[in-house]
């Protein structure tokens, strides 16, 4: 038994090695880069064929090949991947989606390379570098790991590493060479990543799909080292090999006994599981690449196209009508990444898993299989399945409530994996299992024509998800999650229901793919597959149902008409280029079109447009607003109306005081309300070992404009979110015309009449004017039909301006176009947070005459501004912040009088 448990120690070792190379390259390239390597296994896979290639095929020496390939091609291609793939994006910004995106493209890019120049097959003659024994390559781990710490804890060049992590842009200022900095960790990790694929080559299947995957299964270990330290990573890795060496001797009886050897054979899955969706995420950037604009209307004849395209398979016979049936199918399938990507926003790696467990159980409910379920005919066990794999989208869809970015992704991809492991690989869920089609649609055309009804349902759907409040609420939590929070979206709930519509679409077109194919393939399911997938659809359009049609066609087609491996390729290639191309090139022609369009739109020409304006006068209320064009700077076009003796019922009378204001009494002047709106008592806040807020107090009274100033980390921007939701304090209340608000969030408390605005403006690009004022006004306290209308006229927003984008207006326009928002929601309370940052002088007392206005209405006003003219201008009192602490409070002329005073010689 001893000498047992010592030879599966010594197994675990050997395979906890090889995990914890892995670990220690995708923690050097991200500390390096701040870039979470997905191409890392294919980098391995690549390495691994390349030393196969050298050694079996050409017959070099063993020592010969390991040389030029651990230390000319691997670190080159860590060189090349930083130098043209993602320096660029790093120069751009580095937006970590595009970067993810990115790191996406070049794995699926090697991985349709490796296939397209070595086969789809498995090679079993790799060879073998280290003997299979644990010793040499636990040394080697051990080496890299004390060698890379010594350099990034003791030299300058760890020294710079750090700070190029930190602030790229900063350390550049500062002298360092950030370029040198990332490819020397590109180089590296890449090295350790090839080190890693020759070692497991010789012992597991090699072939692009299978050694990719293996390796990213253990970006656990990374992941449960937060991604910074060495020993943990190294620790974890070993003691996971060794665990799963030691399960094997486990051989348990009964119902379980199939599980329980599917965990004690994936162990590194479990702890994936484990690290992606327990522990804290790592990365916490926005969701997807932004587009620059909204999207331009397609062409109708586009779809007229599409159309045709889908049904000249019905003129095919034979093999092509076999293969075009997929193509609906996989249609159905990306447009699950539709609803989930591109209109709410989410990254999704695991749609495989949804795609897979809709085949599987489309053939259970039709073999009769499926627990406590009667046999059904083939249509509607698909239809049952879609039912049932719904709900299970909450297993991706709870994790991204509170998780983006590169934490989502790798939640996403853990569930795809664990359902590829623990079900599609397990005898005993899919051992002779056959799928049929309908009776009726057995032939391939007959079904086609099934397929074509299916796809077209699934389209209407994805429409709907696009259009009316659900669209715009969707698509404003894509462009601006904690802006559509403030306007009173219910964040949580609709990725929920993105998650669990996407999940439907893709059960049914997963059942699709396996009725067309007649068999449940677990490979077509796999989580590879599913990268391909999501880069795929992100190419050519996230938010695109044609970009999604498209993708489909050419993955099936490309692959279908030439070698294996093409179509992945391609998308790997486009991939890369997402950087230059936000919303995929599919949108980048559409809005290069529609710009040539515009370009050709016959224009008066100076003379003419004087002559017309002389001989068709404009219309009395074209004096009273006068519409900012695109591109113009707004200098003031705010309505005349927008003083106090026009401010609309938009702003919201308070309850507590109606009619305590008449429209000519200013805010300066106004009486002292009895009893506040919105009270903070005993506030407290801390940010790990500062105290950012520290026993704070604070009434806002209706009708009053209450100010905040004070020196930067005064604690003023804390306090504010503690007020808004999106900070809960230590300690302390908030209260709501007496009703404790403390633990509710930001859109609760938007429908509650507590409104907020962003000192870096939160807008929605991808919508136009009068559509983001419409988000407010659908998701605000009350539902005002006229909202929408009385706000873009208070602001001057009811010209051309109101069917433009978002994107692009000058920032003028855009804080009107927010605050627009916030009053179409008929705010009790509003707390704007430096409203005139970015604004010129003409601008600010534009906007000081509508706050003057909504306070005379009865709105409470909190404003956080460092423009103390504008404070002394607009305020009925101000409170000075020092230290978390209010330390000074009372009308502004006596406050900013003594802070002149304290600041002078």
């Amino acid at each position: 038994m001893s000498s047992l448990t010592y030879d599966l120690t010594l197994a675990g070792l050997s395979v906890g090695s090889a995990a914890a190379l892995t670990g220690i390259g995708l923690i050097v390239t991200y500390r390096a880069t701040g870039v979470l390597n997905f191409a890392h296994g294919a980098i391995a896979m690549v390495c691994a064929y390349v030393l196969r290639q050298c050694v079996v095929e050409w017959g070099w020496p063993l020592w010969l090949g390991a040389t030029v390939t651990l230390l000319v091609l691997a670190p080159g291609l860590g060189v090349v991947l930083e130098r043209f793939v993602f320096r660029p994006l790093a120069v751009l910004g580095g937006d970590p989606a595009q970067t993810l995106v990115a790191s996406i493209g070049v794995f699926v890019l090697l991985v349709g390379g490796a296939a397209l120049l070595w086969g789809q097959g498995a090679r079993e003659d790799a060879p073998e570098l280290v003997p299979d024994e644990p010793w040499g390559q636990l040394a080697v781990v051990l080496v890299l790991a004390a060698g890379v710490a010594a350099v990034v804890r003791r030299t300058r060049f760890g020294r710079e590493l750090r700070a190029v992590v930190d602030d790229r842009q900063l350390a550049v200022l500062g002298g360092i060479d950030a370029d040198r900095v990332a490819a020397a960790g590109w180089a590296f990790g890449s090295f350790t990543a090839g080190l890693t694929g020759v070692l497991l080559a010789p012992y597991v299947r090699l072939d692009p799909y299978g050694l990719p995957l293996l390796v990213m299964e253990v970006v656990a270990v990374a992941v449960a080292a937060r991604m910074r330290s060495l020993p943990v990573a190294v620790v974890v890795a070993l003691g996971i090999g060794v665990a799963q060496s030691q399960l094997t001797r486990l051989h348990p009886s009964g119902w379980g006994e199939p599980l329980l050897q599917a965990v004690g054979t994936n162990l590194f899955v479990v702890a994936l599981l484990i690290a992606a969706l327990v522990l804290p995420g790592v990365g916490t950037g926005d969701a997807l690449p932004r587009t620059a604009t909204a999207r331009v209307p397609t062409p109708p004849g586009a779809w007229i196209v599409a159309a045709v395209l889908f049904l000249l398979p019905l003129g095919l016979a034979g093999r092509d009508l076999h293969t075009s049936v997929q193509v609906p199918a996989l249609a159905v399938i990306l447009l699950s990444l539709v609803v989930v990507t591109g209109r709410g926003g989410q990254i999704s790696l695991g749609q495989a898993a949804y795609a897979g467990l809709g085949a599987l159980f489309t053939a259970l409910l039709a073999a009769g299989r499926f627990p406590g379920l009667p046999r059904l005919p083939e249509l509607a066990a698909l239809a049952v399945a879609v039912v049932l794999v719904a709900p299970l989208g909450l297993l991706t869809g709870w994790p991204a409530i509170g998780r983006r970015g590169l934490a989502l992704a790798l939640a996403t991809f853990a569930v795809g994996v664990g359902v590829s492991r623990f079900v599609f690989a397990q005898p005993y869920a899919t051992s002779g299992l056959s799928l049929g089609r309908p009776a009726g649609f057995d032939g391939d055309r007959a079904y086609y024509v099934l397929e074509l009804l299916l796809l077209a349902v699934a389209l209407l759907a994805t429409h709907a998800l696009r259009r009316g409040r659900t669209g715009r609420a969707l698509a404003a939590m894509r462009d601006h999650e904690r802006g559509a929070q403030a306007a009173g979206v219910q964040v949580p709930s609709l990725k929920l229901l993105a998650f669990v519509a996407g999940a439907a679409l893709a059960a049914l077109g997963g059942g699709m793919l396996g009725m067309g194919l007649r068999a449940f393939d677990a490979a077509a399911y796999d989580p590879v597959r599913g990268l391909l997938w999501f880069a795929a659809v992100v190419v050519l359009g996230s938010d695109s149902t044609l970009g999604a049609l498209a993708a489909a066609a050419l993955l099936v087609g490309l692959d279908a008409g030439t070698r294996g491996g093409v179509a992945a390729a391609l998308i790997g290639v486009l991939a890369i280029l997402v950087g230059r191309f936000p919303g995929g090139p599919y949108e980048a022609l559409r809005t290069a079109a529609e710009r040539l369009r515009l370009r050709r739109t016959p224009a008066l020409t100076p003379v003419g447009a004087r002559a017309r304006a002389r001989l068709r006068p404009a219309p009395p209320q074209a004096a009273r607003s006068a519409p900012v064009p695109t591109g113009a700077t707004a200098t003031g076009a705010v309505a005349t109306g927008a003083t106090a003796g026009t401010a609309p019922s938009s702003g919201g009378r308070s309850p507590a005081s109606p009619g305590t204001h008449t429209p000519e009494t200013s805010s300066a002047t106004a009486p002292t309300p009895a009893a506040p709106l919105l009270t903070a008592r005993h506030l407290h806040a801390r940010y790990g070992g500062f105290t950012a807020l520290d026993g704070v107090d604070l009434d806002l009274f209706p009708g009053r404009v209450t100010a905040v100033v004070g020196p930067n980390g005064a604690g003023k921007s804390t306090l504010f979110h503690c007020l808004a939701g999106t900070l809960r304090p230590a300690r302390g209340t908030v209260r709501l015309g007496g009703r404790d608000i403390t633990a509710l969030p930001a859109h609760a408390r938007t429908r509650l009449g507590v409104a907020r605005t962003f000192q870096q403006l939160a807008v929605f690009p991808s919508l136009t004017v009068s559509e983001n004022v419409r988000v407010g006004a659908e998701q605000g306290r009350v539902t005002d039909p006229g909202a929408v209308e009385r706000t873009l006229r208070l602001l001057g927003l009811d010209g051309p301006v109101r069917a433009l984008p978002a994107a692009g207006l000058p920032t003028g326009t855009l804080r009107r176009v927010e605050l627009a928002r916030v009053l179409a929601g008929s705010p009790h309370a509003l707390l704007l947070d430096e409203p005139a940052a970015g604004l010129d002088s003409a601008e600010v007392a534009a906007l000081a005459r509508v706050l003057k206005a909504l306070a005379a209405d009865g709105t409470a006003l909190l404003v956080v501004e460092h423009d103390l003219d504008l404070v002394a201008g607009l305020a009925d009192v101000v409170h000075v912040m020092t230290a978390g602490r209010i330390v000074a409070s009372g009308p502004p002329g006596n406050v900013l009088n003594a802070l002149g005073t304290a600041a002078g010689p």
